[in-house]
C-alpha cells in the first residue's frame, strides 16, 4: 500500500511537468499552423495552382498543332474506273493526236500540210479503230482496303482575338482564385479568433469558479460546524451541501466545455483533434484604440470584395470573346506523307496551304452571346455596388457594438465589485451570527453570476474588434490584441 502512496503524488507531479513543457501557444501561432495544416486553405491552394496551370496552357495556344493521322478503310466493293465516263474524250482526243503526228511528219517532208481531206480520213479512221478496241465495261481495281498515315500541322495565324481572350480569361480566373484564397483563410482567421476568445473567457470562469467552489465548501464546512454545535438547524446545512454539489458540477461542466474548445480548436487548426494544446491566458479587459481615418477606403483591400471586383472583369473578357467569334479564323496548314498501302492513286509527299474558317450566318447566336455577356457585367457590378455596402454597414456595427459593450463593461464592473464585496460582509456577518448560511450561498450565487456577465460582455466586446478587423480584410491584425 505505501508504494501505491508514493506514486500518487509522482504521477501528480510528472503530469504537472509534462503540462508545464507544453508551449503556450498564442493567437498568431494559431493562424500559421492553420494555413500549413488546415484542409479547406489547401483546398483552395489547389484550385489556384489549378488554374495557374491553365493559364500556362493558354499562353502556348499559338503554338503550331503537329498531330499523327492515321487511318484504315474498307469499302464494301472494290473501286472502279467509269471508262465510259471518259470515252468521248479519249477517242477525240487520240484521233486528233494521230491527225496532229501524221500532219507534222508530212509537214516535214514535203514542207507543206496535210489537204484537209487527207486529214479527215485519217482521224476518222483512227476514231473507228480506237471505238472497236475500247473496252465497253468499267475495271475494278483489286483492293477494297488501305492504309494511310501522315503528319499535319496547323499554326493559328489569325483568329480573331480569341485566344488573347481565352489567355485573359485565364489571367482573370487566376487572380479570382488568388482572392477566394484569401478569403478562406481570412475567414479561418476570424473563426480561430472567436474559438480563442472562447477558450481565453472559459479559463477566465474556469480560475474565478475555483475561488467560488472553494467559498461554497468553506461555507459548507463551516455549517457543518455549526450544526455539530447545534447553532444551526439541519436543513441549512442540506443547503450548503447542495450549494456546493452545483458548484462542483458547474466547474466540472465548464472544464469539459474547455476541453470541447481546445478540440474545436484543433479542427480549425487542421491538426488531429487530440493533439495536446495548452493556452492558460486569461481574458483581460483593455481599451483598445481605432484608428478609423479612412476604413471606409481600406475596405477596397477586403478579400471577399475584390473577388466581386474580379468577377466585373471576368464578365468584361467574356464580351471580348464573345465579339472575337463574329471574326474569321485563318490557319496555316501542312502535311506530310508518311506512309500508304494499296491506295488507288499517289499522294504526294508533302503538302503546305492556307486555311481560314469564318461563320457567316447562325441565327444571331453570337449576338444574342454578346447581349448575355454584357447583362453579366452589368449583374457583376450591381454585386460590386452591393457587397462594398454591406461591408460599410457591417464595419459601422461593429464599431458601434464596441462602442455599446464599451459602457456595458464598465457598468458590470462595478455591479461584479459590488457582488464581491457583498458577500465578503455577508459571510463576516454570518461568523458574527448575523446572517445565515443561505444568505452567503445566495451572496456567492450572486457574484458568480456577475462574474460570467461581466466577462460575457469583455469576451463580446473582442469580438466585435476581430469582426471589425475581419471586415477591414486584415484578421490576423487582432493577434496584437490578444497576444502578451
Amino acid at each position: 500500500m505505501r508504494y501505491y502512496l508514493f506514486l500518487i503524488p509522482l504521477l501528480t507531479v510528472v503530469g504537472a511537468r509534462a503540462q508545464q513543457n507544453v508551449q503556450q501557444l498564442t493567437l498568431k501561432e494559431c493562424y500559421q499552423l492553420a494555413k500549413q495544416g488546415n484542409t479547406l486553405v489547401q483546398q483552395a491552394q489547389r484550385s489556384l495552382e489549378a488554374r495557374q496551370y491553365s493559364l500556362q496552357a493558354e499562353n502556348r495556344s499559338y503554338y503550331p498543332k503537329v498531330d499523327l493521322l492515321a487511318g484504315y478503310n474498307y469499302l464494301g466493293k472494290p473501286l472502279e474506273i467509269n471508262l465510259q465516263q471518259v470515252k468521248d474524250g479519249v477517242v477525240n482526243g487520240s484521233s486528233s493526236q494521230s491527225v496532229n503526228t501524221a500532219n507534222t511528219v508530212y509537214q516535214q517532208i514535203t514542207g507543206q500540210p496535210l489537204p484537209q481531206n487527207v486529214k479527215d480520213v485519217i482521224y476518222n479512221a483512227t476514231k473507228g479503230i480506237i471505238n472497236t478496241f475500247y473496252p465497253d465495261y468499267n475495271p475494278e481495281l483489286s483492293k477494297q482496303s488501305y492504309f494511310t498515315a501522315a503528319l499535319a500541322l496547323r499554326q493559328p495565324i489569325y483568329l480573331g482575338g480569341k485566344i488573347s481572350a481565352a489567355q485573359q480569361l485565364a489571367k482573370t480566373q487566376v487572380a479570382a482564385g488568388e482572392f477566394n484564397q484569401q478569403v478562406v483563410e481570412k475567414g479561418l482567421f476570424f473563426a480561430i479568433s472567436a474559438q480563442y476568445l472562447r477558450i481565453l473567457y472559459l479559463n477566465t470562469i474556469i480560475a474565478h469558479e475555483e475561488v467560488i467552489v472553494e467559498s461554497f465548501k468553506k461555507n459548507r464546512d463551516y455549517a457543518t460546524s455549526l450544526k455539530d454545535n447545534q447553532i444551526l438547524p439541519p436543513y441549512l446545512l442540506n443547503w450548503a451541501r447542495v450549494a456546493y454539489v452545483q458548484a462542483t458540477n458547474r466547474y466540472s461542466n465548464l472544464t469539459l466545455e474547455k476541453e470541447n474548445a481546445l478540440l474545436e480548436l484543433n479542427n480549425l487548426l487542421g491538426q488531429p483533434i487530440e493533439t495536446p494544446i495548452f493556452i492558460d491566458d486569461t481574458l483581460q479587459y483593455e481599451l483598445k484604440q481605432l484608428t478609423v481615418s479612412g476604413e471606409l477606403q481600406q475596405l477596397q483591400n477586403n478579400p471577399a470584395y475584390r473577388l466581386v471586383e474580379n468577377k466585373t472583369d471576368l464578365a468584361n473578357v467574356a464580351v471580348k470573346a464573345a465579339r472575337s467569334l463574329a471574326l474569321p479564323n485563318i490557319f496555316a496548314i501542312g502535311s506530310l506523307n508518311l506512309y500508304q498501302k494499296d491506295l488507288p492513286v499517289t499522294i504526294p509527299p508533302w503538302l503546305i496551304g492556307v486555311e481560314m474558317q469564318w461563320n457567316l450566318f447562325d441565327g444571331f447566336q453570337k449576338y444574342k452571346r454578346t447581349k448575355a455577356t454584357k447583362m453579366l457585367v452589368e449583374e457583376a457590378r450591381l454585386a460590386a455596388v452591393n457587397t462594398k455596402s454591406s461591408l460599410e454597414l457591417r464595419l459601422r456595427v461593429s464599431m458601434n457594438k464596441m462602442k455599446a459593450l464599451q459602457n456595458d463593461v464598465a457598468s458590470l464592473d462595478s455591479a461584479r465589485q459590488q457582488a464581491r464585496l457583498t458577500t465578503t460582509l455577508v459571510t463576516d456577518r454570518m461568523q458574527n451570527q448575523l446572517s445565515s448560511v443561505k444568505d452567503v450561498n445566495d451572496a456567492l450565487l450572486q457574484e458568480e453570476e456577475m462574474q460570467k456577465i461581466y466577462y460575457t460582455a469583455v469576451m463580446g466586446y473582442y469580438l466585435a474588434l476581430a469582426e471589425y478587423w475581419n471586415v477591414v480584410g486584415t484578421p490576423e491584425q487582432f493577434a496584437t490584441y490578444v497576444d502578451r
